[in-house]
């Protein structure tokens, strides 16, 4: 990573737009600070596309009150977005995270609705179109990325029609129904439609959205096309320049682009003599039982973790797994600890395991094994690879990257994947062991089935579903929407 330098005011011809930056700040206890590459996919994916078109990242870059100037980070203009404590509180911990976030997934938590949090919100998606459209060069690519700046596509088309303005949506986009609930329904759709193309991860979010718009806007849709009027006849709201042709209404592109992980980088630590190693070392310290089972999750309500650890106490009880031969790993990431909602989901979860534990243990076993805490990449894989049965039970889930992950290191090609119909990579891993976490019989069932699976089958699910995962990779993913997208350019 090069040291921070202040770059010159060039335009771009490729801009991502996201909440995050793709690099995170780490202070050094001599007070000094320097930036290392963030490990997410779409950081990977993205690269090689932005230092081949000299592109730029906009972006928060995590920390309130920091006000920094942009800088080049390995090949990629950095732009960081400012955001003050206020901000923090109002716009992200506020209505991206306690307003969108479980509105989006079903209401699992019940949405909170306040109007000041909706005014951060439309001031702070300004800010980042601000930015976004003062780096853009001419006719540039930008592609806007996730929940928090669903404004963003129509401010910026208001500034600069030149564009060709890109939006994928990594999170469920809700059922009408729920939808219909946020106060500013309408205002959020006409901020997706200011863009060309919207990717959702799901086919069913794909049609989720485009039902919006047909009740919201009274729009036509057929397929994957949106048709959004350039005359929008409403009181007050602006008229569009003439596109090309003549034609009276934008085509804007609504469809599914599952995202996924960059699968050689797994199955290449996976390879690496280290990582075996300290997976062999995982299964001696838990006791080198006959089965893990391991559970990787933010601590979210929406990753069903109450609901798995519910089945797994119940298995115990009834005596159809031992404490000896089972043990369940709950990997549980810290996430938004300052939210309500989140605080008293960990007292749930560390209640229920410390009553399994009690109930359960020996002075040689114990059933579950639980960290709150995060863990880098290669810890990850170790466990991926200790781990002979992966268990995803979210209750509502825009893909779920871990299932993938999890199949991508299993270089022996053994190991069961237990994966919830409502995680969005259930479309595409077919091979694994579907569930319905709410039917907590059948979640037992299908723990049972992994844990006592013949070696045959285990080997032909899951080369199943690492085919899938190599065939369509993080690139692939990439590739397919910027073709849409430029396409959209082109036409």
């Amino acid at each position: 990573m090069t040291d921070p330098a202040q770059v010159d005011s060039g335009k771009h011809s490729f801009v991502v737009v996201s909440n995050r930056l793709p690099v995170d700040r780490v202070a050094e206890p001599d007070g000094t600070a320097h930036w290392k590459h963030s490990p997410g996919g779409l950081v990977t994916a993205l690269e090689p596309v932005m230092k081949r078109n000299d592109g730029a990242w906009v972006g928060w870059a995590g920390l309130a009150d920091l006000e920094l100037e942009p800088f080049e980070s390995d090949g990629i203009h950095i732009v960081p977005v400012a955001l003050t404590q206020a901000d923090v509180e109002e716009y992200y911990e506020g209505f991206s995270n306690d307003t969108l976030w479980p509105l989006y997934h079903d209401v699992i938590a019940p949405p909170t609705y306040h109007r000041e949090w909706w005014e951060s919100y439309v001031s702070v998606n300004r800010r980042f179109a601000d930015a976004a459209a003062a780096i853009s060069e001419v006719g540039a690519v930008v592609w806007v990325q996730d929940y928090q700046l669903q404004l963003v596509p129509k401010m910026l088309r208001e500034v600069r029609p030149d564009l060709t303005i890109g939006f994928f949506n990594h999170i469920p986009f809700p059922p009408y129904g729920i939808y219909s609930q946020l106060p500013w329904r309408t205002q959020i759709i006409e901020g997706l439609l200011g863009a060309d193309v919207i990717g959702f991860q799901r086919l069913a979010d794909a049609n989720n959205f485009t039902r919006a718009v047909r009740r919201l806007k009274g729009y036509n849709t057929k397929g994957t096309q949106v048709d959004v009027p350039l005359v929008d006849e409403s009181p007050g709201v602006r008229v569009h320049a003439p596109l090309k042709g003549g034609k009276p209404y934008r085509s804007v592109v609504a469809k599914q682009f599952p995202i996924s992980i960059d699968a050689q980088s797994y199955a290449d630590l996976a390879q690496t003599p280290s990582v075996q190693a300290r997976a062999r070392q995982i299964r001696e310290e838990l006791g080198d039982p006959k089965c893990i089972v391991l559970g990787v999750d933010r601590l979210d309500y929406t990753k069903g973790i109450g609901h798995r650890l519910k089945a797994f106490g119940e298995l115990l009880n009834d005596g159809r797994i031992s404490v000896e031969d089972v043990t369940l790993v709950q990997v549980a990431s810290p996430s938004r600890e300052r939210v309500t909602a989140y605080m008293s989901l960990r007292d749930e979860i560390e209640l229920m395991v410390g009553r399994i534990n009690g109930d359960h243990a020996t002075m040689a076993h114990v059933p579950i094994s639980y960290h709150h805490t995060s863990y880098g990449r290669e810890e990850m894989v170790a466990l991926y690879l200790a781990a002979d049965v992966m268990l995803v039970t979210a209750l509502r889930d825009g893909m779920n990257l871990v299932a993938k992950e999890y199949a991508a290191s299993r270089i022996d090609d053994d190991g069961v994947l237990i994966l919830s119909e409502f995680a969005g990579a259930s479309d595409e891993l077919k091979r694994a062991l579907l569930i319905n976490p709410h039917d907590i019989d059948g979640l037992k069932a299908a723990i049972v089935r992994a844990v006592t699976m013949p070696k045959t089958e285990r080997r032909a699910r899951m080369r199943s579903l690492r085919k899938r995962v190599f065939e369509y990779d993080v690139v692939t993913w990439s590739s397919a929407f910027l073709d849409e997208l430029t396409a959209k350019a082109d036409g």
